[in-house]
Protein backbone atom coordinates (compact mmCIF):
# COMPACT_ATOMS: atom_id res chain seq x y z
CA UNK A 1 0.00 0.00 0.00
CA UNK A 2 1.52 3.34 -1.11
CA UNK A 3 2.00 6.37 1.16
CA UNK A 4 -1.07 8.20 -0.14
CA UNK A 5 -3.57 5.47 0.67
CA UNK A 6 -6.05 6.11 3.45
CA UNK A 7 -4.38 3.83 5.95
CA UNK A 8 -1.08 5.66 5.86
CA UNK A 9 -2.64 9.07 5.30
CA UNK A 10 -4.72 8.82 8.46
CA UNK A 11 -1.56 7.89 10.35
CA UNK A 12 0.22 10.96 9.05
CA UNK A 13 -2.73 13.16 9.89
CA UNK A 14 -3.00 11.98 13.47
CA UNK A 15 -0.42 14.66 14.27
CA UNK A 16 -2.32 17.91 14.21
CA UNK A 17 -5.74 16.74 13.00
CA UNK A 18 -8.70 18.01 14.94
CA UNK A 19 -12.27 16.78 14.98
CA UNK A 20 -14.49 17.77 12.07
CA UNK A 21 -16.09 21.16 12.42
CA UNK A 22 -14.28 22.11 15.63
CA UNK A 23 -12.25 24.83 13.93
CA UNK A 24 -9.79 27.06 15.69
CA UNK A 25 -8.54 30.62 15.82
CA UNK A 26 -5.03 32.05 15.88
CA UNK A 27 -3.71 32.86 19.28
CA UNK A 28 -3.17 36.57 19.90
CA UNK A 29 0.54 36.46 18.89
CA UNK A 30 -0.14 34.99 15.48
CA UNK A 31 -3.34 36.90 14.82
CA UNK A 32 -2.03 40.32 15.78
CA UNK A 33 -0.20 40.98 12.54
CA UNK A 34 3.14 41.05 14.36
CA UNK A 35 5.63 39.11 12.26
CA UNK A 36 8.26 39.19 14.97
CA UNK A 37 10.20 41.96 13.28
CA UNK A 38 11.43 39.71 10.46
CA UNK A 39 10.35 40.19 6.89
CA UNK A 40 9.80 36.49 6.28
CA UNK A 41 9.61 34.84 9.67
CA UNK A 42 6.55 33.40 11.37
CA UNK A 43 5.60 34.62 14.84
CA UNK A 44 4.71 32.32 17.73
CA UNK A 45 1.10 31.19 17.52
CA UNK A 46 -1.41 28.52 16.57
CA UNK A 47 -3.45 28.18 13.41
CA UNK A 48 -6.05 25.77 12.10
CA UNK A 49 -6.26 24.76 8.45
CA UNK A 50 -9.64 23.90 6.88
CA UNK A 51 -9.24 20.94 4.51
CA UNK A 52 -12.07 18.72 3.18
CA UNK A 53 -13.64 15.24 3.33
CA UNK A 54 -11.55 12.61 5.09
CA UNK A 55 -11.42 10.51 1.90
CA UNK A 56 -10.19 13.39 -0.23
CA UNK A 57 -6.83 14.89 -1.13
CA UNK A 58 -7.36 18.21 0.70
CA UNK A 59 -7.51 16.25 3.96
CA UNK A 60 -4.27 14.40 3.24
CA UNK A 61 -2.26 17.34 1.89
CA UNK A 62 -3.70 19.64 4.56
CA UNK A 63 -2.52 17.33 7.29
CA UNK A 64 0.91 17.20 5.69
CA UNK A 65 1.01 20.98 5.46
CA UNK A 66 0.07 21.35 9.13
CA UNK A 67 2.93 19.04 10.11
CA UNK A 68 5.33 20.88 7.80
CA UNK A 69 4.44 24.23 9.37
CA UNK A 70 4.63 22.88 12.93
CA UNK A 71 7.99 21.22 12.33
CA UNK A 72 9.66 24.19 10.63
CA UNK A 73 8.21 27.41 12.09
CA UNK A 74 7.14 28.86 15.42
CA UNK A 75 3.52 28.25 14.43
CA UNK A 76 1.75 25.15 15.71
CA UNK A 77 -0.70 24.18 12.99
CA UNK A 78 -3.57 21.72 13.05
CA UNK A 79 -5.78 20.59 10.19
CA UNK A 80 -9.53 20.02 10.34
CA UNK A 81 -11.83 17.83 8.28
CA UNK A 82 -14.57 19.95 6.65
CA UNK A 83 -17.16 19.92 3.88
CA UNK A 84 -14.57 21.77 1.70
CA UNK A 85 -14.48 24.94 -0.42
CA UNK A 86 -17.67 26.96 0.25
CA UNK A 87 -17.83 26.02 3.93
CA UNK A 88 -14.08 26.59 4.27
CA UNK A 89 -14.30 30.16 2.99
CA UNK A 90 -17.37 30.99 5.07
CA UNK A 91 -15.73 29.73 8.26
CA UNK A 92 -12.36 31.22 7.36
CA UNK A 93 -13.94 34.67 7.13
CA UNK A 94 -15.90 34.02 10.33
CA UNK A 95 -12.63 33.36 12.14
CA UNK A 96 -13.19 29.66 12.80
CA UNK A 97 -10.14 28.79 10.69
CA UNK A 98 -6.98 30.69 9.78
CA UNK A 99 -6.10 29.03 6.48
CA UNK A 100 -8.26 27.12 4.01
CA UNK A 101 -8.07 24.99 0.89
CA UNK A 102 -10.45 25.98 -1.90
CA UNK A 103 -11.16 25.38 -5.53
CA UNK A 104 -10.23 28.45 -7.58
CA UNK A 105 -13.73 28.81 -9.05
CA UNK A 106 -15.32 28.92 -5.58
CA UNK A 107 -12.66 31.38 -4.39
CA UNK A 108 -13.39 33.60 -7.41
CA UNK A 109 -17.10 33.54 -6.51
CA UNK A 110 -16.18 34.52 -2.95
CA UNK A 111 -14.16 37.63 -3.80
CA UNK A 112 -16.76 38.70 -6.37
CA UNK A 113 -19.74 38.07 -4.08
CA UNK A 114 -21.33 35.61 -6.50
CA UNK A 115 -22.79 32.11 -6.33
CA UNK A 116 -22.97 30.89 -2.74
CA UNK A 117 -21.64 34.29 -1.64
CA UNK A 118 -24.23 36.33 -3.59
CA UNK A 119 -24.00 40.00 -2.65
CA UNK A 120 -21.38 39.38 0.04
CA UNK A 121 -17.80 39.68 -1.27
CA UNK A 122 -15.41 37.85 1.03
CA UNK A 123 -12.20 39.45 2.26
CA UNK A 124 -9.82 36.61 1.45
CA UNK A 125 -6.42 36.45 -0.20
CA UNK A 126 -4.34 33.58 -1.58
CA UNK A 127 -1.01 32.40 -0.25
CA UNK A 128 -0.42 30.39 -3.40
CA UNK A 129 -1.96 28.42 -6.20
CA UNK A 130 -1.73 24.68 -5.52
CA UNK A 131 -2.19 21.50 -7.58
CA UNK A 132 -5.22 21.08 -9.88
CA UNK A 133 -8.38 19.21 -9.01
CA UNK A 134 -9.80 16.88 -11.62
CA UNK A 135 -13.56 16.52 -11.98
CA UNK A 136 -14.10 12.79 -11.65
CA UNK A 137 -17.52 11.59 -12.79
CA UNK A 138 -17.93 7.90 -12.07
CA UNK A 139 -21.12 5.94 -12.76
CA UNK A 140 -22.32 2.38 -12.40
CA UNK A 141 -21.98 0.56 -15.72
CA UNK A 142 -25.58 -0.67 -15.51
CA UNK A 143 -27.00 2.84 -14.87
CA UNK A 144 -27.50 3.77 -18.52
CA UNK A 145 -25.43 6.92 -18.00
CA UNK A 146 -23.00 7.74 -20.81
CA UNK A 147 -23.09 11.52 -20.55
CA UNK A 148 -24.08 14.20 -18.03
CA UNK A 149 -27.41 14.61 -19.84
CA UNK A 150 -28.15 10.92 -19.16
CA UNK A 151 -28.26 11.68 -15.41
CA UNK A 152 -31.86 12.82 -15.70
CA UNK A 153 -33.89 10.98 -13.07
CA UNK A 154 -30.81 9.22 -11.67
CA UNK A 155 -29.45 9.11 -8.12
CA UNK A 156 -26.32 11.23 -8.29
CA UNK A 157 -23.99 12.17 -5.46
CA UNK A 158 -23.21 15.84 -5.94
CA UNK A 159 -20.83 16.08 -2.99
CA UNK A 160 -21.01 17.44 0.53
CA UNK A 161 -23.24 20.47 1.13
CA UNK A 162 -21.28 23.71 0.68
CA UNK A 163 -18.41 21.97 -1.08
CA UNK A 164 -16.60 22.96 -4.24
CA UNK A 165 -17.65 19.60 -5.67
CA UNK A 166 -21.30 20.55 -5.22
CA UNK A 167 -20.72 23.85 -7.04
CA UNK A 168 -19.12 22.08 -10.00
CA UNK A 169 -21.73 19.30 -10.01
CA UNK A 170 -24.57 21.81 -10.21
CA UNK A 171 -22.84 23.75 -12.96
CA UNK A 172 -22.17 20.56 -14.94
CA UNK A 173 -25.80 19.50 -14.73
CA UNK A 174 -26.99 22.96 -15.76
CA UNK A 175 -24.55 23.01 -18.68
CA UNK A 176 -26.04 19.70 -19.86
CA UNK A 177 -29.56 21.19 -19.83
CA UNK A 178 -30.65 19.70 -16.51
CA UNK A 179 -32.11 21.41 -13.46
CA UNK A 180 -29.96 20.23 -10.50
CA UNK A 181 -32.92 20.70 -8.14
CA UNK A 182 -35.54 18.73 -10.05
CA UNK A 183 -34.04 16.68 -12.88
CA UNK A 184 -31.77 14.45 -10.81
CA UNK A 185 -32.14 12.77 -7.45
CA UNK A 186 -29.25 14.69 -5.91
CA UNK A 187 -27.53 12.95 -3.00
CA UNK A 188 -25.58 15.57 -1.02
CA UNK A 189 -23.11 13.14 0.50
CA UNK A 190 -19.51 13.20 1.60
CA UNK A 191 -17.11 10.93 -0.23
CA UNK A 192 -17.17 8.08 2.30
CA UNK A 193 -20.98 7.79 2.17
CA UNK A 194 -20.84 8.18 -1.61
CA UNK A 195 -18.44 5.25 -1.88
CA UNK A 196 -20.77 3.11 0.24
CA UNK A 197 -23.71 4.06 -1.96
CA UNK A 198 -21.87 3.21 -5.16
CA UNK A 199 -20.87 -0.17 -3.77
CA UNK A 200 -24.33 -1.12 -2.49
CA UNK A 201 -26.09 0.19 -5.61
CA UNK A 202 -28.11 2.91 -3.90
CA UNK A 203 -26.33 5.57 -5.99
CA UNK A 204 -26.10 5.54 -9.79
CA UNK A 205 -23.19 7.92 -10.12
CA UNK A 206 -21.06 10.57 -8.50
CA UNK A 207 -19.32 13.84 -9.19
CA UNK A 208 -16.08 14.43 -7.32
CA UNK A 209 -13.52 17.21 -7.65
CA UNK A 210 -10.18 16.14 -6.26
CA UNK A 211 -6.52 15.44 -6.87
CA UNK A 212 -5.22 12.26 -8.45
CA UNK A 213 -5.50 9.69 -7.12
CA UNK A 214 -8.30 10.13 -4.57
CA UNK A 215 -8.25 7.20 -2.15
CA UNK A 216 -12.04 6.73 -1.97
CA UNK A 217 -12.30 6.69 -5.77
CA UNK A 218 -9.55 4.08 -5.82
CA UNK A 219 -11.59 2.10 -3.30
CA UNK A 220 -14.69 2.20 -5.54
CA UNK A 221 -12.87 1.25 -8.74
CA UNK A 222 -10.90 -1.50 -7.01
CA UNK A 223 -14.00 -2.95 -5.35
CA UNK A 224 -16.37 -2.74 -8.32
CA UNK A 225 -13.91 -3.04 -11.24
CA UNK A 226 -15.86 -3.12 -14.53
CA UNK A 227 -19.14 -2.46 -12.73
CA UNK A 228 -18.24 1.24 -12.82
CA UNK A 229 -16.88 3.59 -15.49
CA UNK A 230 -15.77 7.20 -15.86
CA UNK A 231 -17.58 9.46 -18.32
CA UNK A 232 -16.21 12.28 -20.46
CA UNK A 233 -17.63 15.64 -19.32
CA UNK A 234 -15.64 17.86 -21.70
CA UNK A 235 -18.73 18.57 -23.86
CA UNK A 236 -19.75 20.87 -20.97
CA UNK A 237 -16.39 22.68 -20.84
CA UNK A 238 -17.31 25.60 -23.12
CA UNK A 239 -20.39 26.35 -21.01
CA UNK A 240 -18.33 26.18 -17.82
CA UNK A 241 -15.70 28.55 -19.22
CA UNK A 242 -18.44 31.14 -19.80
CA UNK A 243 -18.97 31.08 -16.03
CA UNK A 244 -15.28 31.18 -15.16
CA UNK A 245 -12.18 31.00 -17.38
CA UNK A 246 -10.41 28.99 -14.69
CA UNK A 247 -12.02 25.77 -15.96
CA UNK A 248 -9.65 23.90 -18.25
CA UNK A 249 -9.31 20.62 -20.09
CA UNK A 250 -7.62 17.82 -18.17
CA UNK A 251 -7.03 14.08 -18.38
CA UNK A 252 -7.39 11.30 -15.85
CA UNK A 253 -4.65 8.89 -16.95
CA UNK A 254 -5.80 5.29 -17.36
CA UNK A 255 -3.23 4.06 -14.84
CA UNK A 256 -4.59 6.30 -12.06
CA UNK A 257 -7.51 3.98 -11.36
CA UNK A 258 -6.67 1.00 -13.57
CA UNK A 259 -9.08 2.03 -16.33
CA UNK A 260 -8.92 0.80 -19.94
CA UNK A 261 -8.16 4.27 -21.36
CA UNK A 262 -7.42 7.88 -20.40
CA UNK A 263 -10.54 9.90 -19.57
CA UNK A 264 -10.85 13.54 -20.76
CA UNK A 265 -12.24 15.77 -18.04
CA UNK A 266 -12.38 19.29 -16.60
CA UNK A 267 -9.61 20.51 -14.30
CA UNK A 268 -9.69 23.39 -11.80
CA UNK A 269 -6.72 24.78 -9.83
CA UNK A 270 -6.77 24.86 -6.04
CA UNK A 271 -5.70 27.81 -3.93
CA UNK A 272 -4.62 28.17 -0.31
CA UNK A 273 -6.54 31.03 1.30
CA UNK A 274 -6.23 33.27 4.35
CA UNK A 275 -8.10 36.35 5.54
CA UNK A 276 -6.76 39.67 4.30
CA UNK A 277 -5.49 40.49 7.83
CA UNK A 278 -3.27 37.38 8.03
CA UNK A 279 0.19 38.48 9.27
CA UNK A 280 2.65 39.21 6.45
CA UNK A 281 5.56 37.48 8.16
CA UNK A 282 3.50 34.32 8.64
CA UNK A 283 2.25 34.42 5.05
CA UNK A 284 5.77 34.83 3.71
CA UNK A 285 7.20 32.06 5.89
CA UNK A 286 4.47 29.53 5.06
CA UNK A 287 4.57 30.25 1.34
CA UNK A 288 8.35 29.97 1.24
CA UNK A 289 8.19 26.74 3.22
CA UNK A 290 5.77 25.11 0.78
CA UNK A 291 8.29 25.47 -2.04
CA UNK A 292 11.44 24.78 -0.03
CA UNK A 293 9.97 21.57 1.43
CA UNK A 294 7.67 20.55 -1.40
CA UNK A 295 9.20 17.07 -1.52
CA UNK A 296 7.78 16.42 1.95
CA UNK A 297 4.28 17.24 0.73
CA UNK A 298 4.85 15.01 -2.30
CA UNK A 299 5.69 12.15 0.07
CA UNK A 300 2.29 12.63 1.71
CA UNK A 301 0.40 12.66 -1.60
CA UNK A 302 1.57 12.64 -5.25
CA UNK A 303 -0.88 15.42 -6.18
CA UNK A 304 1.58 17.81 -4.52
CA UNK A 305 4.03 17.18 -7.38
CA UNK A 306 1.85 19.53 -9.43
CA UNK A 307 2.39 22.45 -7.06
CA UNK A 308 4.58 24.68 -9.24
CA UNK A 309 6.37 27.82 -8.12
CA UNK A 310 6.14 29.35 -11.60
CA UNK A 311 2.34 29.21 -11.26
CA UNK A 312 2.17 30.15 -7.57
CA UNK A 313 1.04 33.71 -8.21
CA UNK A 314 -1.62 32.76 -10.78
CA UNK A 315 -4.55 33.27 -8.41
CA UNK A 316 -6.59 35.97 -10.18
CA UNK A 317 -9.16 37.22 -9.44
CA UNK A 318 -8.23 36.30 -5.87
CA UNK A 319 -5.50 38.72 -4.76
CA UNK A 320 -2.17 37.28 -3.70
CA UNK A 321 -1.25 38.08 -0.10
CA UNK A 322 1.59 40.66 0.14
CA UNK A 323 3.61 38.28 2.31
CA UNK A 324 3.36 35.58 -0.32
CA UNK A 325 4.40 38.06 -2.98
CA UNK A 326 7.56 38.70 -0.93
CA UNK A 327 8.20 34.95 -0.58
CA UNK A 328 7.87 34.42 -4.33
CA UNK A 329 10.19 37.30 -5.11
CA UNK A 330 7.45 39.43 -6.68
Amino acid sequence: MRSWTLKVAVGVLSVGMVAAGCGGKQTPDAASGNSGGAACEAADGRITIATGNSGGVYYVVGGGLAKLISDNTKIKATAAETGASVQNIQQLVAGDYDMAFSLADTAADAVAGKGAFDGKPQQVQALTRLYPNYTQVLVRADSGINSVADMRGKRISTGSPKSGTEVIAQRLLTAAGLNPETDVQAQRLDLAKTADGMKDGSIDGLVWSGGLPTAQITDITTSLKDQVKFIDITPQLDALKKINEVYDRGVIPAATYGQPADVPTVAVPNVLLVRSDFPEGDACAVTKLIYEKKSELEAVHPAAKDIAKDKAGMTDPVPLHPGSLDALGG
